[in-house]
């Protein structure tokens, strides 16, 4: 690696810098390598460290460097597709799903689910907790809501809690004939509880997913996943569309 000073240009500097080192990641690192440590790069583009901080910051929002505590800085893999409006529907849980079911609860959803759903407020529903890896890092985290009555024979099976109760709940919905189903996505901040289990500060960008699924006329459950901004990238279906909305009420989570 040779020296590369910044010349006087018209963008900011920590600006061109991030173009500069894109440029180095594509033909100098590895997914997964190791960057230099600070001092190091600072030296080597002939910056302040508060400037080359700027840019680091920056390929991480982009998704092309995960910073970590005890580890360094290190070259993302390429973002994982977020496929949006397919034509494919199937109910969570079928066989070449990439998600892990990790619990299941039974209480009140959030009043916004509570309406998707079309129950009351104050009634309980299953919450299947699921999550999603990708090249070994936790990439997005899913919670379902399922109202009892989508799932009526799920009393007879002998599996109290955790993952092994959330997949035969899962199974159960699927006896349901699923009718189609609708996403929405919006830019929001990780909530402190998803925060751990993505690895992310709270607050951090990230990507909600919504999906109400249909069958029998109604609404039979909701999906709220939640990926992080800096590893998805949206897809969209030949039919789908995305719809954009303005009401600071309109999260599910």
């Amino acid at each position: 690696m040779g020296t590369t000073q910044l010349e006087t240009v018209p963008e900011p500097k920590y600006w061109h810098l991030k173009t500069v080192l894109t440029e180095a990641l594509d033909s100098e690192f590895s997914v997964g390598e190791i960057l230099p440590n600070e001092r190091d790069l600072a030296a080597r583009f002939g910056v302040a460290r508060a400037t080359l901080r700027q840019a680091l910051e920056q390929l991480e929002l982009e998704g092309r460097l995960q910073r970590r505590r005890g580890v360094g800085t290190t070259v993302a893999p390429p973002r994982m597709g977020v496929a949006v409006g397919s034509e494919q529907h199937t109910w969570p849980g079928a066989a070449d799903d990439a998600w892990k079911p990790t619990d299941c609860t039974l209480a009140v959803a959030p009043a916004t689910v509570a309406d998707l759903l079309e129950t009351d407020r104050d009634e309980n529903v299953h919450t299947v907790r699921r999550s999603r890896v990708s090249h070994g890092q936790p990439v997005a985290a899913e919670l379902i809501y399922i109202p009892e009555s989508s799932v009526p024979d799920l009393s007879a099976i002998d599996a109290p809690s955790g993952p092994a109760r959330a997949r035969a709940l899962l199974r159960e919905l699927q006896h349901l004939e699923l009718e189609g189903q609708e996403q929405s996505v919006e830019l929001g901040s990780v909530s402190a509880e998803d925060a751990r289990e993505l690895d992310r500060l709270p607050g951090a960008p990230v990507l909600v997913v919504t999906t109400r699924f249909y069958a029998d006329a109604r609404t039979a459950a909701v999906s709220v996943a939640t990926y992080r901004a800096d590893t998805c990238r949206l897809t969209f279906g030949a039919t789908g569309g995305v719809e954009i909305h303005h009401d600071p009420e309109r999260r599910a989570s």
